[in-house]
């Protein structure tokens, strides 16, 4: 906001307190008759293109090329950036640009001196600021009575408040579901966060964190529809967290009457006095309100032996809704006092469902208790603290930001969540409206479970938190699905190919109590046959596919192990987000070590036209099991200078790829990169993959008329070589749940002829794969399971670089113990096929076709106890209403049928075959309109192809266009080819470029230097490796974000250009929006800053500003000279012609010293025999 008059930034934090703002994406147009106006999202997350016209035309649209403006002067050219507006008034010809519009509506009343009068301050209070007013045992007993752990304090608040870090884990969650739990699980257990994928994209909270914000506004909201200086009588708070000061300060409040309502229930009472007390804290909260009072805290204090806590985000709830249904929700904040928040999925779900503030006592006083131990070192009780807080602020915006909301006013209260395993009645009272399936525990069961932690913490001597290893694996602990004597069990199959070992492991999986959603189903008697009928596993086998993971993530010799058995028999593994060893493809011998499916992810890393038309199949990753709405995460440990070099990276810096693709903001960007990717690849299968919540079933039907050949649903429990911990065990839910919805979804629309579904998450044994099966599921993913298969010993040391088996780490030393075989991963997989042909036999089908989408097939287990008989399974066992609709796949591929006739590409293919037969030079010329999209795919993957690692010479096809050109013009550009485009380009232009040039002139010479001169859209070089980029004039948002190694040269950029840039070039000679460089860890930027605004539009984390030195003159005149020299530009012949006025302009943005690169050696103890210590505590 530093460009805002002190006028709009008063008007903006006037309104701040009134209304939440609305994130995008959106480009919204409006018109009362005579004025016409456009206004885009805060964020800018939608393409917004205007030309002006001498004549006065104004055209704003979606995309440039919309109308034919060639027979017209344009004399402006122009973007709508992140908030900005433009209006078009046609009584008196005058266009209204974003600053006027805005000084216009902010100078209409006195908003600064409103908000100088009436707004409330804090203020401070006396109060003991260690907290401590109960004794050790005292404090033992109540976290105990919340549900606090060891392993929470030792994983969750210890590496918050001790090394200011979220908390990190690896592997997936392998426990079972809350409600199936044996363990009394707090409530907020029962509430899986829920994330954007494809129709929004999640907001990337590392790099673009100026655009969010966890401002709260406490006290009564007057009415929208009018504004009177009363209404700036809020209280504003930079944070929703609490220290004990600031809550006593609330408390005590003159100008904001605060009342304290407790929220406990009688033990006496039983299960039935929870219900009692809730009934009296809504009437309390009521009386409250009417009484006059602004805020409402919330408080769980009074914990005591005759007491339990009402569980927080039940009391929360209740009051948000009860005072919404007596039409008093907005006379008053409600803030939680509360022992029952000390991770950041607990605070959000207070959060999400109304609470303004959170003070976690119990929490703040477990992260002092930590001062004067060895490992805290030299911090006190409040740097602790301060820690603790300042990573829940950091983990809250990340859960924001995967919904792609920015601003915690748009979260509070909007209950992004799925419930798993409460009534429909619990739900329907106390969390309205928020999308609940399967029913479970009503307010007794709540009520018992609390009870139970309560009699553990106050009807029995205590002295130690108990551990119930929900995280890690404890003899007595929950049950893990891949626990030490499963692991072995399955190694043993896999090591020997033994049959009877293999069924063993089979037993062990089968014998246990219910854990997952699958466990609650059978099969419904059929006819059998012989199993000599049924199609044989070589087959079956073909079916299975390792899931995605990179080569980062996994050694090279685990990774290339995976690969080459699935090339082995026929089936296919999954390279990840890492890329690839390109020498890889070039490698004599029987083995193909390269993986057959190729992943495309956001961080694009190693995504270039020689990778991707080396795939079968090539997978758009939406989503992970582990973390949706997250990017992949590689510590810096594991970044050695190999990982490095596949990644175009430096050594020894983290890489967290963007939460969102930058070119994925809807269902429509998605279907352009299916384009993208099948113009590069027409003979590779496209895949997205989508991690199951409610709603994914609509997602997918998106997906499949985007034209995606295979849709892959991963279940929550999907492994990971390194997440949020909270993330691991709180986002998502089961597959079956997701998998059941889309294939339900795709069969209502007349769709599921047209996709092949595949499935993952935790499947282990053919019983998995034929429920799968009969609730849609065609293929199936293994991941942890074929680690175990080669070796792994489910240590959970993935994200510490310290895997004892030389599975998941970089370290020389410990991949030398790799022992893995591709035998292991065929005898599993093999083994695994010939009891699928078993159940086959059993259900009376001879191909594995038969029994996809048979959902009849199945029942629910009439013998369920406990918690488990309370869950209604309808929804996922549903049988479609058309007992002839297709219920699997028909076809090879979702053929795309454009409308507009066959692609440029097609033509352009054909006249440049003497390049590619002969080896001859050719030069085409032609015209291009805003529907050729991707022009330039088709020749780039072709030269890949043919050339191979030797690359084409530079200009063996060039290519001169005029018009404008549509989306993702020169995507994939790759050696040999140079693209020259007289006109303009949409989005995209560049992304994925790996050699060769692309040039951008302008079709006339601007008419004002002063007025907008944009000729490309956004995100352009998005992920690019290579190449040489020039445009005379301006871009977009996002400019070169993730660029590894192209050289630009571009007249100006919009927010968050350089983004994530790991290598390359970028010259800028004109004006850049703000949040430059932002992640930048390795590459140059040079920016043309005459006006000298520069320096407070950079991002300064990763970057340092420098002034040219006198060995930057040539290289960047020399640059420039180029972009003229191609271009024809005249910003640049003009600062050629006054160099040496002009250099001292110029700002060099050099990122920080690297840290050194962590070769692959020891840095912290490895156990020798994981397995076996994990049946005790640590």
């Amino acid at each position: 906001m530093d460009d805002l008059s002190p006028e709009i930034r008063a008007f903006f934090d006037y309104h701040a307190g009134l209304r939440e703002p609305w994130d995008g994406p959106a480009a919204i147009a409006f018109t009362d008759g005579r004025v016409a106006g456009a206004v885009l999202d805060r964020n800018g997350l939608r393409p917004a293109r205007y030309s002006i016209t001498e004549d006065g035309l104004v055209v704003l649209a979606s995309e440039t090329g919309v109308i034919d403006l060639s027979q017209r002067r344009v004399v402006e050219r122009g973007r709508l950036g992140p908030g900005q507006m433009l209006v078009a008034d046609t009584a008196t010809g005058t266009v209204y640009r974003n600053s006027e519009i805005k000084q216009l509506l902010a100078t209409r009343q006195p908003y600064a001196a409103w908000l100088t009068e009436h707004r409330i301050q804090l203020g401070a209070a006396p109060v003991d600021g260690n907290g401590q007013e109960f004794d050790e045992t005292e404090w033992l007993r109540r976290q105990i009575a919340f549900g606090l752990t060891a392993e929470d304090q030792r994983l969750v608040v210890q590496p918050m408040a001790m090394e200011n870090k979220e908390p990190l884990w690896s592997m997936g969650d392998d426990t079972p579901l809350a409600v199936l739990s044996e363990f009394p699980r707090p409530l907020a257990h029962f509430f899986r966060q829920r994330f954007a994928q494809v129709t929004n994209p999640p907001i990337d909270s590392y790099r673009e964190k100026l655009v969010m914000s966890l401002d709260v506004y406490l006290g009564p909201r007057a009415s929208l529809l009018t504004e009177t200086p009363e209404h700036a009588r809020l209280l504003h708070l930079p944070s929703p967290f609490l220290f004990e000061e600031q809550l006593a300060a609330l408390k005590h409040h003159p100008d904001l009457p605060a009342v304290t309502l407790r929220a406990v229930f009688p033990v006496a009472a039983g299960p039935a006095g929870l219900e009692q007390a809730l009934r009296e804290l809504l009437q309390n909260a009521e009386k409250a309100i009417d009484d006059g009072a602004n805020l409402l805290i919330l408080s769980d204090r009074d914990v005591d032996a005759a007491h339990a806590p009402i569980p927080m985000a039940l009391a929360v709830g209740a009051v948000h809704h009860h005072l919404i249904r007596v039409g008093k929700r907005m006379r008053a904040s409600i803030v939680c006092d509360t022992g029952d928040v000390w991770d950041v999925h607990q605070a959000a779900v207070l959060i999400g469902y109304g609470a303004a503030a959170v003070h976690p006592y119990l929490a703040l006083a477990v992260a002092r208790s930590f001062a004067g131990s060895r490992a805290a070192g030299e911090l006190t009780p409040d740097q602790l603290a301060k820690n603790y807080v300042k990573q829940l602020e950091s983990g809250l915006l990340k859960i924001m930001s995967k919904m792609g909301i920015s601003t915690l006013a748009s979260y509070q209260g909007a209950q992004l969540f799925e419930i798993l395993g409460l009534s429909q009645e619990v739900v329907d009272e106390f969390f309205t409206g928020t999308p609940s399936r399967l029913g479970g525990l009503g307010l007794a069961g709540i009520a018992e479970r609390a009870l139970v932690r309560h009699a553990a913490a106050f009807q029995q001597p205590v002295d130690k938190l108990p551990d119930w290893g929900f995280v890690r694996f404890r003899k007595d602990g929950e049950y893990h699905a891949f626990s030490p004597t499963n692991v072995r069990a399955l190694q043993q199959a896999a090591q020997t190919g033994d049959r009877e070992a293999y069924r063993q492991f089979v037993e062990l999986v089968q014998n246990r109590r219910p854990m997952a959603l699958r466990d609650l189903v059978t099969f419904r008697p059929t006819q059998p046959i012989p199993i000599e009928e049924v199609e044989p596993a070589e087959e079956i086998v073909k079916r299975f596919v390792v899931t995605a993971m990179s080569l980062g993530a996994l050694s090279p010799e685990a990774h290339r192990t995976l690969a080459i058995a699935m090339n082995r028999i026929g089936a296919r593994s999954n390279c990840g987000e890492g890329g690839e060893d390109p020498d890889w493809y070039y490698e004599d011998g029987t083995d193909v070590p390269h993986n057959k499916i190729k992943q495309v992810a956001s961080g694009r890393f190693g995504v270039t036209a020689e990778y991707l038309v080396r795939a079968e199949e090539l997978e758009i990753k939406i989503a992970q099991g582990s973390k949706p709405g997250e990017g992949g995460q590689l510590p810096a440990h594991k970044v050695t200078a190999i990982i490095a070099r596949f990644r175009h990276a430096i050594p020894g810096i983290q890489l967290i790829s963007p939460p969102p693709h930058h070119d994925i903001y809807s269902i429509e960007d998605l279907a352009q990169l299916i384009y993208d990717l099948k113009m590069v690849n027409p003979r590779a299968r496209v895949g997205v993959k989508l991690v199951a919540e409610a709603g994914v079933g609509t997602i997918a039907a998106g997906v499949a008329k985007a034209h995606a050949d295979y849709i892959l649903i991963s279940g929550h429990s999907g492994g990971t070589g390194a997440s949020p911990l909270s993330s691991i065990k709180f986002a998502g839910v089961p597959w079956e749940l997701g998998l059941a919805e889309t294939q339900q979804t795709l069969v209502l629309n007349d769709l599921r002829s047209r996709v092949r579904l595949r499935t993952d998450g935790g499947l282990q044994t053919a019983r998995d794969i034929i429920i799968a099966a009969l609730l849609g599921a065609e293929e199936f993913g293994f991941g942890s399971a074929a680690l175990v298969a080669i070796g792994c010993d489910m240590a959970r040391q993935c994200h510490l670089n310290t895997c004892p088996t030389g599975i998941a780490t970089q370290r020389e030393d410990l991949r030398k113990r790799f022992a893995g075989k591709p035998e292991h991963v065929i005898n599993y997989f093999m083994l695994l096929a010939e009891e699928v042909r078993e159940y086959l036999a059993m259900l009376g089908a001879r191909r594995f076709d038969e029994i996809v989408g048979r959902v009849e097939l199945l029942t629910q287990r009439s013998d369920l106890e406990g918690p488990a008989a309370l869950l209604d399974l309808s929804p996922i066992l549903a049988v479609p209403p058309d007992p002839n609709a297709p219920r699997r796949c028909l076809y090879e591929r979702n053929i795309f049928h454009d409308l507009t006739g066959p692609a440029l590409d097609e033509w352009l293919l054909e006249q440049a075959r003497p390049a590619f037969e002969e080896r001859k030079p050719v030069h085409i010329t032609t015209t291009v309109r805003n529907h050729n999209r991707a022009v330039g795919g088709r020749l780039a993957g072709e030269l890949s192809l043919r050339f191979g690692r030797e690359h084409a010479p530079d200009g063996l096809i060039t290519v001169e266009l005029t018009g404008e050109a549509g989306q993702s013009f020169g995507a994939l550009c790759w050696h040999g080819l140079k693209l020259v485009l007289t006109g303009e380009a949409n989005d995209y232009v560049g992304k994925g470029m790996g050699g060769g040039t692309i040039v951008v002139r302008s079709p006339e010479p601007p008419a004002d230097p002063n007025r907008p001169h944009v000729l490309v859209g956004n995100t352009v070089l998005y992920g690019a490796t290579g190449g040489e980029l020039f445009v005379a004039g301006q871009a977009g948002e996002r400019f070169a974000v993730r660029n590894s190694g192209a050289v630009a040269v571009v007249e100006g950029v919009g927010d968050h250009g350089c983004e994530y840039m790991t290598g390359g070039v970028v010259v800028v000679l004109g004006p850049t929006g703000r949040n430059f460089a932002a992640g930048m860890t390795n590459g140059l930027a040079f920016v043309f800053d005459p006006e000298g605004v520069f320096p407070s539009r950079l991002n300064r984390e990763y970057v340092q500003l420098e002034r040219l030195s006198d060995s930057d003159d040539e290289p960047l005149r020399e640059l420039i000279a180029k972009h003229v020299a191609l271009t024809g530009s005249q910003r640049g012949r003009d600062i050629l012609e006054r160099w040496h006025e002009l250099r001292n302009a110029f700002w060099k943005v050099v990122p920080h010293p690297p840290i050194e690169a962590v070769e692959e050696r020891p840095t912290r103890r490895v156990r020798e025999r994981p397995v076996a210590t994990h049946a005790v505590a640590d």
